[in-house]
């Protein structure tokens, strides 16, 4: 397994004589290209990242958590839940932090922490994502895509906590 990495290269690179080319001009040309996007990728992060923060020292993501978990509630999604939902589209890390807190607190063979893993692997950062996919592009209907994001996030975590019911 530990030599399919170099494979890959050595192939390519014999492939790439073969051809012709001049593997050296294509690795910097190639270089030059993903440096300029991730200098255009930067700003929609920064935004993402500032926004995940002012959501959480806001106290933002507090209070829409009690407003919406009773709608979680009647969804079928636990309410212990409903932070969990809210911050995964944000940031992954913050998510991955609150699914251990729920394990630690719950037991990871409870019913409560068999659907937060579930949520958390059946869901997804959808503005990071985004942010990467969008930045080199000028899409200027952003909204759509994000919404089916966030309506596919909703309704795989209403369907993994049905399935972790049943199960």
């Amino acid at each position: 397994m530990a030599r399919i990495i170099p494979l890959i290269f050595i192939s390519v690179i014999l492939f790439a004589l073969f051809k012709k080319v001049n593997v050296y001009e294509g690795f910097t040309k190639g270089i030059g290209e993903a440096a300029r996007f991730v200098f255009s990728l930067l700003p929609c992060l920064c935004a993402v990242f500032m926004m995940c923060e002012l959501f959480e020292q806001s106290h933002i993501s507090d209070k829409l958590t009690e407003l919406l978990s009773p709608v979680f509630g009647a969804l079928g999604i636990p309410r212990e839940l409903t932070k969990l939902v809210l911050i995964k589209p944000f940031s992954g890390s913050g998510s991955l932090a609150y699914l251990t807190d729920i394990i630690e607190t719950y037991g990871a063979d409870s019913y409560i922490a068999r659907c937060a893993c579930v949520c958390y692997g059946s869901s997804e950062t959808v503005f990071y994502i985004s942010a990467v996919y969008f930045a080199g592009l000028k899409v200027k209907r952003l909204h759509y895509p994000v919404f089916c994001a966030i309506a596919a996030s909703l309704i795989s975590t209403v369907v993994a906590c049905l399935i972790c019911k049943t199960l």
